[in-house]
């Protein structure tokens, strides 16, 4: 009667674990094919088109990513999701494409920046920039 008991609760513990590992595992975001192959057409190299997109990474981006990118802006306490880290190997790794969408669609708490940056060059600048946070 006692193992019954033992194993029963182990059991229960186990299932308890499990659920909130679940729970806690990082939602994949999924970016269409088209967008995984999709080329910058703006040249990272221009500092004209650098100090644009640090601009509008400072006004539209700051408040939730932090200005390093870091994920630590002043919004993002109250914020669900994961914010990210621009700076890590992980998040360098995607394809500019992948972050296009990712801008442009948004997703849960990440805002669609379709409106607030309507011109799909401005978004490709702020990819730049981020580009530039890497560790």
């Amino acid at each position: 009667m006692k193992n019954i008991k033992l194993f029963t609760i182990m059991g229960l513990i186990a299932f308890v674990m499990l659920s909130f590992t679940v729970l806690v595992q990082k939602k994949v975001w999924e970016v269409p094919a088209k967008y995984k192959t999709m080329k910058n057409p703006t040249d990272p190299k221009d500092k004209e088109s650098m100090a644009e997109g640090k601009a509008l990474f400072a006004k539209q981006c700051t408040s939730c990513h932090g200005k390093k990118g870091l994920g630590d802006g002043s919004k993002a306490a109250e914020l669900k999701g994961d914010l990210g880290d621009f700076s890590s190997a992980e998040f360098q790794k995607q394809t500019d494409g992948e972050l296009f969408y990712k801008i442009t669609e948004g997703r849960d708490d990440m805002n669609s920046f379709k409106k607030k940056i309507p011109n799909d060059e401005d978004r490709w600048l702020v990819i730049n920039y981020v580009r530039t946070l890497k560790k």
